[in-house]
C-alpha cells in the first residue's frame, strides 16, 4: 500500500473517533495535524484540552489503538500529544464560564464530602485542568479550613475576587462570617446567595467548578438546576448499609431536579495499619460498589482511610499533604474516573458538552 493510499484510510478512520470533550469526529475538529508517513509508518499530533488532560494519554492509546485496527499496512503510528485552547460558553444567564459543573454531595453529614470535593479539585488541577471550588455548604462550611484559607473576598469592577489556593479560585461562606458565627437563613436567602457565588464571582474560564454540597437533601440542588445546566453530581458515601440508605435519599433528590449522577465514590473504604501492614475494613467495603451497579451509575472508586490526610487537613494543608504519592493516588484514580464518566455522557449525547469546537 503506498503512502498515499495509507494517508487516505488513517483520514477515513479519524471520521469514527470521536474528541473527547465534544462528540464530535476529530476528522471534523482538526485535532490531529502533523502528518507524517514513510514507508507504513506514521507519525501525528493530538491536540488536546486542558479539560481533557488528566486521561489525555488513556485517549492517546485509545487513537492509536482505533487506528492500527482499522487501517490494513499500518505498521506503526506514532502519537505526541500537544495542548490548546477552546473556550467555555457562558452558562445560562449567570454569566458562569466552565464546561463542566460537578455537584459532590452526600445524603449525610460525617462521611468525608468536602474532604473529597476539595481533593477531586485539587488533583483535577494538579493533572492540568482549569479548577474553581465553591463551597456551597453555607450553614457549615469547611472549605476554608481544609485549605488553610483566610481573608476576606475584594469587590473589583462589580465582582467579587475569590481566595486563591495556590492558583485555584475558591469561593466559601466561611469567607464572609465569623469562624463561629451561625448561619441561620431561610430558602430564598440561600437560593440569593448561591446565586451571587456563581453570578458575581470572578471565576475566570474553567474547565470544572467543583461545588461542595450540603449534606443531605436541601434546597441547593434545586436552586442549581434552576440556575445553570449542571453536568452532574459525584455521591459520596461510606460503606455501611446506614450510609448508602442516605445516599440513596441524594440520589433521589438529583434524579428530581434532573441532574444526572455522574457516579458514587466509596470514602473510608479500609484503613491499612502503617506498622502492620494489615488491612481493617472498619466500615465494611464494597457497598458503594453495589449501590453503583444497583443504580446503573460509574462506580468512580474507594478512597481508604489516611491517617496522615486526616491529620494535615485538620491543619489545614491539604494542598500539601495530597503532594505525597501514596496519598494522592486515590483521588486521581477518582479523578480520572469523573473526567471518563463525563466524556462518556458526551459520547453518547454531543449535545451535553458545553464547549464549541473552534480551534
Amino acid at each position: 500500500m503506498s503512502d498515499l493510499e495509507l494517508n487516505q484510510q488513517l483520514q477515513a478512520a479519524l471520521e469514527s473517533f470521536k474528541d473527547p470533550e465534544t462528540g464530535r469526529s476529530l476528522a471534523k475538529t482538526g485535532q490531529v495535524t502533523d502528518w507524517s508517513l514513510a514507508d507504513g509508518h506514521a507519525k501525528c499530533t493530538l491536540r488536546l484540552t486542558s479539560m481533557i488532560a488528566p486521561i489525555a494519554s488513556e485517549v492517546a492509546s485509545q487513537l492509536q489503538a482505533h487506528l492500527h485496527s482499522r487501517v490494513e499496512g499500518l505498521k506503526s503510528i506514532e502519537i505526541q500529544l500537544d495542548r490548546f485552547e477552546r473556550a467555555p460558553q457562558s452558562l445560562g444567564q449567570i454569566g458562569l464560564k466552565a464546561k463542566a459543573v460537578i455537584a459532590v454531595a452526600a445524603g449525610k453529614g460525617g462521611v468525608g464530602k468536602s474532604t473529597l470535593a476539595a481533593s477531586i479539585a485539587l488533583t483535577l488541577e494538579k493533572l492540568g485542568s482549569k479548577v474553581g471550588l465553591m463551597d456551597a455548604d453555607v450553614y457549615g462550611p469547611s472549605i476554608p479550613h481544609l485549605l488553610g484559607l483566610e481573608g476576606r473576598p475584594e469587590i473589583v469592577d462589580s465582582k467579587i475576587q475569590p481566595i486563591r489556593s495556590g492558583t485555584m479560585p475558591v469561593m466559601s461562606m466561611g469567607f464572609l462570617v465569623e469562624r463561629d458565627q451561625a448561619v441561620v437563613w431561610r430558602g430564598p436567602m440561600l437560593h440569593g446567595s448561591i446565586t451571587q457565588f456563581l453570578r458575581d464571582t470572578a471565576w475566570g474560564d474553567l474547565d470544572y467548578l467543583i461545588i461542595d454540597m450540603p449534606p443531605g437533601t436541601g434546597d441547593v440542588a434545586l436552586t442549581l438546576s434552576q440556575l445553570l445546566p449542571v453536568t452532574g453530581a459525584v455521591i459520596v458515601c461510606t460503606p455501611q448499609e446506614v450510609a448508602l440508605l442516605d445516599a440513596g435519599k441524594a440520589i433521589t433528590m438529583f434524579e428530581k431536579t434532573k441532574i444526572p449522577i455522574l457516579g458514587i465514590v466509596e470514602n473510608m473504604s479500609g484503613f491499612t495499619d502503617p506498622e502492620t501492614g494489615k488491612t481493617f475494613d472498619i466500615f465494611g467495603r464494597g457497598g458503594a460498589r453495589s449501590k453503583a451497579e444497583q443504580i446503573a451509575a460509574p462506580f468512580l472508586g474507594e478512597v481508604p482511610i489516611q491517617m496522615a490526610l486526616r491529620s494535615e487537613s485538620d491543619r489545614g494543608e491539604l494542598a500539601s499533604v495530597l503532594k505525597d504519592p501514596r496519598i494522592a493516588k486515590p483521588f486521581e484514580d477518582v479523578s480520572r474516573a469523573l473526567v471518563r464518566a463525563i466524556t462518556a455522557r458526551v459520547e453518547a449525547n454531543p449535545m451535553a458538552a458545553v464547549s464549541l469546537p473552534v480551534l
